[in-house]
């Protein structure tokens, strides 16, 4: 009995982790640049001083959905899209590089290029900070240009290359602050790739398939039931047996 009730337990377990995910796929479903994760269940067994003889299910990550999202029009000129295969490099919250495809832009108080999320952009020279401005203009390849505040107009201040990078999608993995980084902790950072190319006036958004992320949370939802029923038949059984054997 312990081992139907032990499945049946770490089943629901990982069946709330599943429901998690995927609710947080949906959550996201109009978030700029957002990719949706995978999930996948499996069997675990349980490794010890003792034989192999107990299983669990064990729900895991295995990577993100690296689709495109739609491109809306916004006609805003610090609204950039990736085109194809590409990141924006960013600056993390612990002040590492980090990669995302959220190119919805602004420039806050202090200069500093940030995207909707708050986070800085890395350009050519390190984190983008700009002075005062008229007006600004992000061209195809990520160069940033600006006529300075009270200049005439014929003049403009030096452009800044956003750093834009492809690496092996393979290599990258998604970390809990929604930001993308190497697997490998011995890479730091990924080189600038010329031939990442931007649409100006667009966003891209998620991802998500939101049908289809409900319809996996209606599908875990009703294997947690039934793994609680299964735990509820297991008590039952174990209720009768020691009953049974009471009684002689």
């Amino acid at each position: 009995m312990d081992r139907a009730i032990y499945i049946a337990m770490s089943g629901a377990k990982q069946n709330t982790l599943g429901q998690a995910a995927h609710a947080n796929n949906l959550a996201n479903a109009s978030t700029s640049g957002f990719r949706a994760d995978y999930t996948q269940s499996r069997a675990q067994g349980v490794f010890g001083e003792h034989f192999p003889t107990r299983a669990y299910a064990m729900t895991e990550r295995p990577a993100s959905d690296f689709g495109q999202g739609p491109m809306m029009a916004t006609g805003r000129d610090l609204d950039v899209a990736i085109e194809g295969d590409g990141w924006f490099a960013v600056v993390g919250p612990n002040g590492e590089e980090a990669y995302t495809r959220a190119g919805d832009l602004s420039v806050d108080p202090a200069g500093r290029l940030i995207n909707g999320r708050g986070l800085q952009l890395i350009g050519d020279g390190g984190p983008v900070v700009l002075p005062e401005y008229e007006s600004i203009e992000i061209s195809k390849a990520g160069i940033v240009t600006i006529r300075p505040f009270g200049e005439v107009p014929a003049a403009v201040a030096e452009p800044v290359q956003l750093k834009l990078v492809r690496p092996d999608v393979r290599d990258l993995e998604k970390g809990e602050d929604g930001l993308f980084r190497f697997r490998d902790p011995a890479v730091n950072q990924a080189p600038a790739d010329p031939n990442v190319t931007l649409a100006n006036g667009f966003i891209e958004g998620s991802n998500v398939n939101a049908v289809t992320e409900l319809t996996s949370l209606i599908a875990l939802n009703r294997q947690f039931e039934m793994q609680v029923k299964l735990m509820k038949s297991v008590d039952e059984n174990t209720a009768a047996t020691t009953q049974i054997l009471s009684s002689q």
